[in-house]
């Protein structure tokens, strides 16, 4: 259920309504179109940490994931594409991503040590301003790509790693990896609409669209569930 919620657009979605604000509409758009490429380098991201998390600590995982993410940022930054197209490479490497985590184990959660949420929400603050106030200089591909540059996902995995142990990071992700359909929801009405629509309106049906999504994905997974053969 962590995972699931972390997938939400908390960070990319105040980050790309600032942009709007600040930067117009056309550098906007284009910044939430490079933000769907980013879930590319996002999954990489993910999967790694996971892999890594079995044999080491979890700085040493951390730092090889942002390595990793950084190398396909890089890669990601080079092309241009349509929202479609755009669209398509997010929803496929969500698809893809499952089935390149580490196989789930049944684990019981360890209390929690350490309170992250303040950590959580000063990291958000900290990307939100500071890629709000250097889109200029980034200019509007890296504006998006770093618009989901992996901050829940990096605080929720430290501390999950840390406190319950790898096979807990992959379940934390595996649900994060299905939250994140609400988030690509998100960007697609957003960039579709913000041409056409009021900021503001463009973000309520946004955010509507993203929270029919989450709510169907909470749905299916207790559907399935409840139907899991014993």
């Amino acid at each position: 259920m962590a995972g699931l919620l972390g997938g939400l657009p908390v960070v990319g979605g105040p980050i790309i309504f600032f942009i709007t604000l600040e930067q117009g509409i056309p550098f906007a758009i284009n910044t939430t179109v490079s933000a769907l490429v980013s879930c590319v380098a996002l999954m990489f991201f993910s999967v790694t940490y996971c892999w890594a998390s079995i044999r080491f600590d979890w700085w040493f995982t951390y730092l090889l994931a942002v390595v990793v993410w950084v190398s396909s940022a890089l890669l990601l930054a080079q092309i241009h594409v349509s929202l479609i197209l755009a669209t398509t490479l997010a929803i496929a490497a969500l698809a893809i991503a499952p089935f390149a985590l580490p196989k789930p184990r049944p684990v019981s959660s360890a209390k929690s040590k350490f309170n992250d949420l303040p950590i959580r929400m000063v990291a958000g603050a900290l990307l939100t301003i500071g890629i709000t106030y250097l889109a200029p200089f980034l200019g509007s591909d890296w504006s998006g790509l770093l618009a989901l540059f992996p901050v829940i996902g990096s605080v929720l995995a430290v501390f999950t790693h840390s406190q319950d142990g790898s096979a807990q990071v992959s379940n934390m992700y595996r649900g994060m990896v299905k939250g994140l359909y609400s988030l690509v929801g998100y960007f697609f009405i957003f960039a579709s609409l913000l041409d056409s629509t009021s900021l503001w309106l463009t973000c309520i049906l946004s955010a509507l669209v993203a929270i029919a999504i989450q709510m169907s994905v909470q749905w299916q997974l207790r559907w399935l569930a409840r139907n899991k053969p014993h």
